[in-house]
């Protein structure tokens, strides 16, 4: 198979694995916060938190905060792969020129 032809498959299926879950959902995209909280007052309605937050993010900038986290996140994890791989790599071509010798 050729490169050009794998790099369309990898795209259409990064395509896809974004937009079917939007298929699916039906309605905003709630946090585990909210759902807890609807849980809790259907236990207990009367419950009344400790404390609250000092002030509300909007949900676009809570979300858009969220992502920078996650690619952030993936960003450290994807850094040290690679350098490991990278050292491992090293290791192993240093090796076999000290063999050669």
């Amino acid at each position: 198979m050729k490169t050009a032809t794998k790099n369309v498959l990898i795209v259409a299926a990064v395509i896809l694995l974004a937009l079917i879950p939007l298929l699916f959902v039906n309605g905003e995209f709630g946090g585990a916060d909210d759902a807890a909280e609807a849980v809790i007052t259907e236990i207990h309605p009367t419950y009344e938190p400790w404390f609250s937050s000092f002030f509300e993010l909007p949900g676009e900038t809570e979300s858009m905060l969220f992502a920078l986290q996650a690619a952030l996140g993936a960003g450290v994890i994807g850094y040290a792969i690679g350098y490991l791989k990278g050292k491992s790599k090293n290791k192993t071509s240093n090796r076999d020129k000290d063999n050669s010798l």
